[in-house]
Order: C-alpha cells, then sequence, then structure tokens
C-alpha cells in the first residue's frame, strides 16, 4: 500500500466514523424528544386522575337537582306597617315523591341584624308544612334541609307553593334584605 492509499483508507475509516456519530446523536435526540413528550402526557394523565380522585372523596359528585330558582333573589323588608315580607315559588302540583332535600344558599345584608327565615311549604290539599332558619349568616351559605323535617305533611306528591318568609317579630332591625339563591331540590 501506497502512501496515498493509506491516507485515503484512514480519511474513509475516519469519515464514516464521523458519519455514524452524526446518525448516533440525532437517534438520541429524537429518542430524548418521545421519552420527554411521553413523560409530559403520563404526568397530565396522572395529574387529571389525582384531581378527579381528590373531587369524589370531597362529596364533590353530581347530584339530581331540579332547580327552582338560578338567579340570587332579594328579599327586602322594612316593617313599617307590614309585619311580614315573602318571596313565594309557584310549584305547579309538582311532585316531590323522589325528591329528599332541599337546598339553597342565603345571606343577609346588614351584619348588626339578626334574622330568622321561615320556610313553608303548602300542597295542593292544603295541608302546610313549616321550619325555621335562624341566624342567617352575612356570607353566602349553603343550606341542605332534609324534606322529612316538615312533618305536617303527608302527601308530597301534589305540591301547590314554596314560601320564603321573614317577619316583624324574627327581626332585630325593622329594615334589611335576605339575598337567596340557587334554590333546588336533591335526590
Amino acid at each position: 500500500m501506497e502512501k496515498k492509499d493509506i491516507y485515503e483508507h484512514l480519511a474513509k475509516i475516519y469519515l464514516d466514523a464521523s458519519s455514524k456519530r452524526k446518525h448516533k446523536s440525532t437517534e438520541s435526540t429524537k429518542l430524548f424528544k418521545n421519552l420527554f413528550v411521553t413523560s409530559v402526557i403520563f404526568i397530565a394523565l396522572l395529574g387529571v386522575f389525582l384531581v378527579f380522585n381528590i373531587v369524589q372523596k370531597k362529596g364533590l359528585r353530581t347530584q339530581t337537582a331540579l332547580v327552582l330558582q338560578p338567579d340570587a333573589v332579594k328579599l327586602n323588608f322594612h316593617f313599617d306597617p307590614a309585619k311580614k315580607e315573602l318571596y313565594s315559588i309557584s310549584l305547579n302540583n309538582l311532585n316531590l315523591n323522589t325528591y329528599k332535600t332541599l337546598a339553597f344558599s342565603a345571606k343577609k345584608h346588614n351584619y348588626k341584624d339578626n334574622i330568622a327565615m321561615r320556610i313553608e311549604f303548602i300542597n295542593t290539599f292544603k295541608e302546610k308544612s313549616e321550619l325555621y332558619l335562624k341566624n342567617i349568616p352575612l356570607k353566602w351559605e349553603e343550606f341542605k334541609i332534609d324534606l322529612a323535617k316538615f312533618k305536617s305533611l303527608t302527601n308530597w306528591s301534589e305540591m301547590f307553593k314554596l314560601d320564603f318568609v321573614v317577619e316583624e317579630w324574627n327581626v332585630k332591625e325593622k329594615k334589611g334584605v335576605v339575598y337567596l339563591d340557587n334554590i333546588r331540590f336533591l335526590k
């Protein structure tokens, strides 16, 4: 072998080796990118799974609800000369036999006031049952009242109306506001 042949042979070996290194380098880059994307997807799915489990464990599962009033209602009272103020919802002979709970949010406007509100159901047979919700809070609070607490009603199949009543003798101040929101029945 001549010197020139040796140099060409060495150059060929060297060039082939360097191109193989470049090829390996691009393969490892692709492999790294694929692993990175796979790990990001895995972490995202794991996060979704954990959030879903946390939500379920905190009791935020879905419930069947019949929404009567989704928007906030302002029950504005001024007891001069009135003796009571009410917000009434017509139930139009609604059958509530399959529902277990009355749910709503409530708050008062004046922090000084001490308000008790009467909640009253009347069916089409003129049966009436009521209970009092004492100490309406200053900030929104969710209330869930078991319908079984309305003991005077024997028939829930034809309901006439639901009333939220503020009476003069159940407030400290003679003027004020009670807000109700998201009034609904839960199964």
